[in-house]
């Protein structure tokens, strides 16, 4: 089985549900605007079975195509923000989570350098 292969089967639960949705989002863009599949696959530069697939939500579809597909739409600014670091909740609070523990320790070392001074001092 083949690397890629692998990766689309283990995919979690959340990311194939937020794929589907995506593209639905995408096809009933689509309907919206009144293009049918074969001018929509054309504009976007995929064949027909492949815009179907990506309208399903399919993960094997390149990520360039749903990226194309989006632009067309004019929302492709909205990918700038998807891994945004102001927007990873996690890595932030690990960064404070280091940072009170930095602190922690410079305030020991601080302790100790003090109490060695007055120990020093006659």
């Amino acid at each position: 089985m083949s690397k890629s292969s692998l990766a689309l089967s283990s995919l979690p639960q959340e990311a194939v549900s937020a794929l589907a949705a995506l593209g639905e989002h995408l096809a009933l863009a689509r309907v919206r605007r009144k293009e049918s599949q074969r001018q929509w696959a054309q504009r976007i530069g995929v064949s027909v079975p492949t815009l179907i697939r990506m309208e399903r939500g399919d993960p094997s579809v390149s990520v360039g195509v749903y990226v194309t597909a989006l632009w067309l739409l004019g929302l492709s600014d909205a990918l700038r923000d998807i891994a945004s670091p102001a927007k990873d909740l996690r890595a932030l609070e690990a960064d404070v989570r280091a940072a009170s523990q930095t602190r922690a320790v410079r305030k020991r070392v601080a302790a100790t350098a003090q109490l060695a001074k007055r120990r020093q001092t006659p």
